[in-house]
């Protein structure tokens, strides 16, 4: 059986809490100085830059109160098209992201850097109404990261000074020391149950098939926020695609791929040939670069075809690639801006994390970081490329054993060596923080229409967007 510790006020030291090669990096000037802009004059700067859009809307939606989705990390693509008009497109937007550990520190002084940041501007304020009065402690429960996850218990012990469980919860643990009694968690430490009044939630894999959706402890974030688009790329794909109808009309819009969604496993060859053979099939609800396919031979999508899979339903998106090859779709090719070649010549695909939350001054950025795939864009498909290992950039490795690895050598530090290798400016990461908001506002709306006026889930509503029978018959409700 995993156990459960206690984490005492005081225990934090940052080394075991950063990668070795974020720990000492110096933050790019550049970075530094967004991150310490205020809203007030990135809207002003946005608007200066796309005169379109609706001041008093952007405002309104910085300012965004976040009902379920509180705390957002989304994964966002630097491309531009065939006449050169660059924009960042959102790749899909996480709920418990990672991030903390690549993220050198913005001032030297502060030596628990956006752990601390999370915890005081979103984490304890959102504790501060807890309608349900339990009698509790407070917990930190997990199933991948604890470099990060357990920095974050250490933090919620010191800003609450008060001791903190810090628990793994894995996908197949049958002892496992979480469990519910009438909606309430328990942990199990030291040989004891204990009442949980609210918990600190890092559960990627499959989060609703062991935490009630209406759960009476205080989770951030909640499990509403994950089948509404933060763990649901079917649900969120419809959330960006709703949202976007409001915006047209304030010159705002949501950068995504060209997305086909409900497809049946059967079908995808088909919207596969309509894009030009060149596609991304995604499992909607798996993470960390797990269940994405890349596809830019027939033989991967022969490849992809042969698999078996535990869901009914799949997403096809068009295919963000090279000059020479991208996927087709109505408004154009999108391709991949990569980094500024090496020594070698050679240009990466890199994507840029944008992690921000929810706080009493609007949706606030908390940190950034970006990766690069593993082999080098090439100019023409040859027969037996991987596309992944061009395309692919998530760090996490998933073991034989079922644990976690990451490949830091593919991490691209916003610090004065890295950062300049991204070929990217401050506009590019203003566009990066406004399209994480826009992304993030559009699942949290969705999640509030997944909840009744007393705020329970609504089962039958959700079915009618997302009718997959495997994944409902996972959904804890109670």
């Amino acid at each position: 059986m995993s156990k459960g510790l206690i984490v005492q006020p005081g225990e934090f030291e940052a080394n075991d809490h950063w990668y070795p090669k974020a720990l000492n990096a110096t933050i790019h000037p550049m970075v530094s100085f967004f991150m310490n802009l205020s809203q007030e004059r990135i809207i002003t700067r946005y608007c200066h830059m796309h005169p379109t859009v609706n001041r008093d809307k952007l405002q309104e939606i910085l300012m965004h109160r976040s009902k379920y989705f509180i705390w957002a990390g989304a994964d966002l693509l630097n491309v531009t098209s065939a006449g050169g008009k660059r924009q960042m497109v959102v790749i899909e937007n996480n709920s418990c992201p990672s991030g903390q550990k690549s993220m050198p520190l913005t001032d030297d002084n502060q030596e628990q850097g956006g752990y601390k940041l999370l915890v005081e501007r979103t984490f304890k304020p959102y504790l501060k109404n807890l309608r349900n009065k339990i009698k509790g402690g407070l917990a930190v429960i997990y199933d991948k990261n604890p470099m990060e996850v357990s920095g974050y218990a250490k933090v919620i012990a010191d800003v609450m000074q008060e001791p903190v469980f810090y628990v793994p919860y894995y996908i197949d643990d049958e002892s496992a020391p979480v469990k519910f009694v009438d909606g309430v968690m328990h942990v199990l430490s030291e040989g004891t149950w204990h009442p949980i009044r609210a918990a600190f939630r890092y559960l990627t894999q499959k989060p609703w098939n062991r935490i009630p959706v209406n759960s009476k402890t205080k989770i951030l974030n909640p499990i509403l926020a994950c089948l509404a688009g933060g763990r649901n790329k079917m649900v969120a794909a419809k959330a960006y695609d709703i949202f976007n109808a409001e915006l047209q009309q304030y010159g705002l819009k949501i950068n995504m791929p060209e997305t086909i969604w409900d497809v049946s496993k059967n079908e995808i060859p088909i919207w596969v040939r309509k894009m030009g053979g060149h596609a991304v099939i995604k499992v909607p609800y798996s993470n960390a670069g797990q269940g994405v396919y890349t596809i830019v031979t027939p033989a991967e999508l022969d490849a992809f075809m042969a698999l078996e899979f535990d869901y009914d339903l799949f997403i096809v998106q068009s295919l963000i690639g090279n000059s020479n090859w991208s996927s087709t779709t109505a408004s154009g090719k999108l391709y991949h801006v990569g980094t500024i070649p090496n020594q070698k010549n050679q240009t990466f695909v890199a994507d840029i994390r944008m992690m921000v939350s929810s706080t009493e001054n609007g949706i606030m950025p908390l940190c950034t970081y970006a990766r690069r795939a593993a082999m080098p864009l090439v100019d023409h498909i040859q027969t037996g490329t991987d596309s992944w290992a061009m395309l692919g950039t998530n760090l996490s490795v998933k073991r034989s054993d079922g644990g976690w690895d990451s490949d830091t050598n593919r991490l691209v530090l916003m610090d004065r060596r890295d950062f300049n290798k991204l070929g990217i400016g401050l506009d590019d990461m203003i566009e990066a923080y406004i399209q994480a908001v826009l992304s993030m506002v559009a699942i949290d709306k969705m999640a509030m229409n997944l909840v009744n006026k007393q705020g329970k889930f609504r089962p039958k509503l959700f079915k009618s967007l997302n009718d997959d029978s495997s994944l409902l018959s996972e959904i804890l409700i109670d």
